[in-house]
């Protein structure tokens, strides 16, 4: 049996939100994790240089460009066959 229940954690006690419907002093695997999900790092705006691209920046190069527009246009085609018959 597997179920996902919400609780808060009080030192080495979890109470949890709803009864688990499990027996008492039963032997259970407790995976923990925090309801709120991770953000960006404190500092981090979309338009930075703290991105992999804007990293790149001083080194991108007009050949650059030209590799990612043949990517971009190579996947945007469409890539259906006729039948061979």
């Amino acid at each position: 049996m597997k179920k996902v229940m919400q609780g808060i954690v009080h030192g080495r006690t979890i109470e949890l939100d709803n009864d688990p419907g499990i027996d008492d002093g039963r032997t259970v695997r407790v995976v923990l994790l925090p309801k709120e999900l991770p953000g960006p790092p404190p500092g981090w705006t979309p338009d930075g240089t703290h991105t992999a691209a804007g990293m790149m920046a001083d080194y991108w190069t007009e050949e650059d460009d030209q590799l990612f527009a043949q990517i971009y246009e190579d996947r945007r085609r469409d890539r259906r066959r006729e039948p061979a018959e």
